[in-house]
């Protein structure tokens, strides 16, 4: 590496995150900038440097640079440059810093969330001999061993994996010595995860089209040559097809300089077909639409951040009033994002919008192959596609000039992180529409608690839909008390009124959707003698049955077994199934109803990449009479033919232990009785139940959001929870109960003392810690603390502070800890 001479008489340094820092020791570090990396180094991109002590070769990024006058030669330098170009634009570079600021992730986690995983590197370093004369008088023994190894080694492999000096430091001295005597030699191996996508391309040269070289062509070369002039260029495998020639002839021809041949990237597809084209002028709004629409713009125009909620019932046509304004903001030069909360909702939306914006659109989703997202991304920052189309990382497109971000369905869960970084994609497209002085635009027909609260106190812009765009009726819900039906007789999943209903629905030759947020068979298996129930190992969580592959599952860490005949716990054979899942309501629908053509949609039918968009399409063209499945089927979709929908169960949602559970209750009941009657036919929905006087659920059938609003709202307000305050959850888990709760324990005492020796200005309330309503996953003990605040940066300040102390107290190694604000506290 050349010296760290001056540039134009300053010096340059690069303040640089580490890709392996933990959070403990996560910071930008200082590096010198060697002069013939000056132009490279710059915001955003990858670079290799030493770091630590022993000076271990990490990847990091650069977060900044500067000058200075006077060199340091206390820097380390960069050693190379990792990207030939930037992937992180200036906007989003504020983001990281806003991720890491308020998530309490390091840099670097940060930085994963904004760029694709496809792009990242591993970095490896490979050992081998010298080709030179070895004096083994002068080794010791391990190094003897060192040296036969690499002398009979048959693989890089196996010498990478003998020589994993990471973690044994008697063969690390080994191999340093070994390398000073200059007897072995180290290679450093950068490889991206996901390469491009390539395809080998000929052309004429310019001195065989100039005529600067003349040769003698044989019939097959002359063949290859004429293609060329007529066409200009093409693949290596058309020029073989089209003259039914080898690639050994354009080898030869390439070595006389009559061909060039080259690379040319290809994307690969995740949009599919574009299919018949569409004018989005064509659609036409009605009154409320076109208020709605022409306020919006307003805001839009005015080029300043603004935050609004288009508060719509189900079927009032939000999507068309999406399409205007985005062809609006298109007209403007500007750019899109439409974020939608599953991945089910995908195929639908994605359908639409590219019959009217064609190849305008980019999609981003976690089923998308890492190539797929990778050349996604890529489209998006060379400005090919100018709208995205996505799930909750789809914020972090890197399109420029944003003109609106759209949130459909605003208020579902799925757009909180719950990993690492744990953000909130409102929050990150808050921080965006700042930065672009755009609009952030939240819809749903029942809008978080929240955001409808910030509506009604002004701080969001409202904007309603009170009707259906058909005007058609919303459709009739009845509430079916299944206590009743056990009471008469009745030991089916099924009402008899859902029945009668589902026979009249089916000689109609119309659809029904049946939702049961539960997948598998049985929920659980108890013993009637030692009333243990057969739970995982690893959780403590009872197993689900799964009968179409007769084996128990734990849906949170995997774990399957074998059906079994005996209890686990005494040999009993008294084994007694409880609760019902996705599989046993499909065994009864086609018990009662042979004739019918059931459509399943829940994870264990919906793995594969393509299985939304080709299961929707089918049960679209009316190949399926019934579509069963969990809550992916519930909001979003537009069936027309659909004209019963059927709650199976719903209770238990009820009863989570979240604050949040009556809402979400309410909002899955309304949205999942909206699938029904959006066409020219009127619908029904049936919700079974056995608390049939619940007020949610009363409330969910007349569909009114606005009597629901004021009784949550009033509850959350005598309770002190969000929009009232800010919840953080402090999450514990260690193998060994003991160190957990130790740790929990030593967390609320470093809180408290906080606050005594600082001048706070938050209020604090702690509840906990706590266990876990799931005491352990995956062999892990899980406690929680819950503290009511206001998410100021004091307070994450302090966070930071208890976080940084945890992680230096060396009696809670074994610990992990994770502060999370305003996400789930059910689990």
């Amino acid at each position: 590496m050349g010296r760290c001479t001056a540039v134009r008489g300053v010096f340059i340094v690069a303040k640089v995150a580490i890709s392996r820092a933990s959070y403990s020791f996560d910071a930008l570090y200082s590096y010198s900038v060697p002069e013939e990396l000056a132009q490279k180094v710059k915001s955003g991109v990858r670079v290799l440097v030493p770091f630590g002590r022993g000076n271990r070769k990490a990847v990091g990024f650069v977060a900044r640079t500067y000058t200075e006058a006077e060199y340091n030669d206390k820097l380390k330098p960069i050693i190379s440059v990792v990207d030939g170009e930037s992937l992180v634009t200036e906007e989003m570079m504020r983001i990281i810093m806003w991720l890491k600021e308020n998530t309490f992730c390091t840099y670097y986690d940060a930085y994963k969330s904004v760029v694709p995983t496809g792009f990242s590197y591993t970095f490896s370093q490979h050992y081998s001999l010298v080709n030179t004369y070895i004096d083994e008088d002068t080794l010791n023994e391990d190094e003897k061993n060192v040296v036969d190894f690499l002398r009979c080694a048959k693989s890089q492999r196996e010498i990478d994996s003998f020589l994993d000096v990471h973690n044994d430091a008697r063969k690390k001295k080994t191999v340093d010595s070994l390398v000073d005597k200059g007897y072995v030699e180290i290679s450093d191996a950068l490889k991206r995860k996901v390469g491009d996508e390539n395809v080998s391309m000929v052309r004429l040269s310019d001195e065989y089209v100039s005529g600067e070289i003349q040769t003698t062509l044989t019939p097959k070369q002359t063949l290859v040559v004429k293609l060329l002039e007529e066409g200009g260029c093409a693949s290596v495998k058309e020029v073989c097809y089209m003259t039914n020639c080898t690639s050994s002839i354009l080898k030869r021809l390439a070595d006389k300089k009559v061909i060039v041949q080259y690379k040319y990237e290809v994307m690969r597809d995740a949009i599919g077909e574009l299919g018949e084209r569409q004018d989005p002028d064509d659609i036409k709004l009605n009154d409320e639409q076109s208020a709605a629409y022409e306020g919006i713009m307003g805001l839009i125009k005015a080029e300043k951040p603004a935050g609004a909620l288009l508060y719509g019932v189900t079927g009032s046509g939000k999507t068309s009033v999406f399409i205007k304004l985005i062809k609006s903001v298109m007209d403007m030069g500007k750019t899109a994002v439409m974020l939608v909360p599953e991945i089910s909702l995908t195929p639908q939306m994605l359908g639409k919008f590219k019959s009217l914006f064609g190849d305008k659109i980019a999609v981003m989703h976690s089923s998308l192959s890492l190539g797929q997202r990778t050349d996604e991304f890529k489209r998006v920052m060379r400005g090919e596609a100018r709208i995205v189309i996505g799930t909750r990382s789809a914020i972090f497109a890197p399109v420029t000039n944003v003109g609106i971000i759209i949130m459909d369905e605003e208020g579902e869960p799925s757009y909180k992180s719950d990993s690492t970084p744990r953000y909130h994609a409102r929050d990150v497209a808050i921080q965006r529409c700042g930065y672009n002085n755009c609009v952030l635009l939240m819809a749903s027909a029942t809008p978080s608690l929240e955001s409808f609260y910030y509506a009604q106190k002004g701080r969001y812009h409202l904007f309603e839909l009170k009707n259906r765009y058909s005007k058609s009726p919303l459709p009739a819900v009845e509430i079916v008390d299944m206590q009743e039906e056990a009471a008469e007789g009745n030991d089916s999943l099924l009402s008899r009124v859902m029945c009668d209903k589902l026979t009249d629905v089916l000689a109609k030759k119309e659809q029904a959707i049946l939702l049961l947020n539960r997948r598998g068979y049985t929920t659980y298996i108890t013993c009637m003698d030692c009333r243990q129930p057969v739970a995982c190992p690893n959780c403590n969580i009872p197993l689900t049955y799964h009968k179409k592959n007769d084996r128990y599952m734990c849906h949170y860490c995997g774990y399957t077994m074998d059906n079994i005949e005996h209890c686990p716990q005494c040999g009993s054979q008294r084994l007694k199934s409880s609760g019902v899942g996705t599989q046993r309501v499909e065994d009864e629908l086609e018990r009662l109803f042979p004739q019918a053509r059931l459509l399943r949609m829940d994870a264990d039918t919906t793995s594969s990449r393509y299985s939304y968009e080709e299961n929707f399409k089918a049960f679209e063209k009316g190949e399926y009479d019934i579509m069963l499945g969990t809550q992916m089927i519930a909001k979003g979709l537009n069936f027309p033919n659909v004209t019963m929908v059927g709650v199976i169960s719903l209770d238990k949602a009820l009863f989570t232990g979240d604050f949040r559970s009556y809402e979400r209750t309410f909002s899955l009941l309304t949205q999942v009785a909206g699938r029904s009657g959006r066409g020219d036919k009127p619908g029904v929905a049936y919700i079974q139940t056995f608390v049939p006087d619940h007020y949610v659920l009363n409330l969910a059938a007349e569909q009114n959001y606005d009597e629901f609003y004021k009784e949550e709202i009033a509850l959350r307000k005598s309770l002190t929870y969000p929009p009232f305050c800010d919840i953080c959850v402090i999450g514990f888990s260690a193998p060994l109960e003991s160190k957990v709760i130790g740790a929990s324990r030593w967390v609320t005492q470093l809180i408290k003392e906080y606050i005594s020796q600082h001048k706070v200005n938050f209020p604090l309330r702690a509840l906990g810690p706590a266990p876990c309503t799931f005491e352990m996953i995956n062999n892990r003990y899980r406690y929680r603390l819950i503290l009511k605040t206001r998410n100021t940066a004091d307070f994450r300040d302090m966070i930071k502070h208890v976080l940084g102390e945890f992680y230096k107290n060396k009696d809670y190694q074994t610990v992990r800890i994770y502060a999370d604000i305003n996400g789930d506290i059910g689990l």
